[in-house]
């Protein structure tokens, strides 16, 4: 499957996000098996962000993965494309301050921050690269990225047990927990079509990215990229 046959308007997919925006998090979890609260853990100690430094997190949804940061004294924003996860993000953590932004068209100035990160969310962006070389005006020289995404198991085994999950199991999961269940469908089959580790990298330092480089977490499933402004 190639990712042209994934093509959707872009406001079908913020329509799909505002529909699975209530139950968001439950259903990530349980998905996920309660890994993704490892995932997240695993982002905030890659940005690692020092006090007062100004981190954007893209494709925030309702905020669940900038929380760590604000707790770590940076100051977060969280930014995202789907007024209805803002929506729910709001009235959950009404302090953090959200900010509506399309991934190819930030709404902030050129080396506005120290770091930017993205959990998840590049898939959704309808030209990554584009969305990269973005990411890339608004950071500060120097500055860091770092990208949390699904990516390809290095042990066949799990590899094979992984797809069968996504493509048979997942869409199954999410009908019982989810309040989109076909959200999740395109979710399956939009990772199945994602790069693999190599790939990202070489999408990352055509964005302008330098010192990219990568660490596999749960044996490939997820990988998280780093790379230097």
């Amino acid at each position: 499957m190639t990712r042209a046959s994934l093509a959707k308007d872009p406001q079908d997919v913020v329509a799909m996000f505002d529909d699975v925006a209530r139950r968001y998090d439950i259903t990530n979890d349980v998905l996920s098996l309660g890994q993704d609260r490892r995932w997240r853990s695993a982002v905030t100690e890659a940005v690692d962000p020092s006090y007062g430094e100004r981190v954007l997190d893209l494709a925030a949804g309702t905020g669940t993965s900038s929380v760590p940061f604000r707790d770590r004294g940076a100051y977060v924003v969280p930014c995202d494309f789907s007024q209805g996860m803002l929506k729910v993000g709001k009235k959950a953590r009404p302090r953090l301050p959200f900010v509506a932004g399309d991934g190819m068209r930030l709404p902030f100035r050129d080396g506005t921050f120290d770091a930017v990160t993205i959990s998840f969310g590049l898939r959704n962006i309808v030209d990554p690269e584009a969305g990269l070389a973005e990411m890339r005006r608004v950071t500060r020289p120097g500055g860091r990225l770092v990208v949390c995404e699904f990516s390809t198991p290095t042990w066949g085994p799990l590899r094979t047990v992984y797809l069968e999950y996504l493509m048979k199991a997942l869409p199954t999961v999410a009908r019982a927990v989810s309040s989109s269940p076909d959200a999740y469908v395109y979710l399956a089959e939009s990772i199945r079509a994602w790069p693999d580790q190599r790939g990202l990298a070489d999408k990352i330092v055509a964005a302008g990215w330098g010192q990219v480089r990568w660490r596999n977490l749960s044996g490939g499933i997820v990988a998280l990229h780093h790379a230097t402004a």
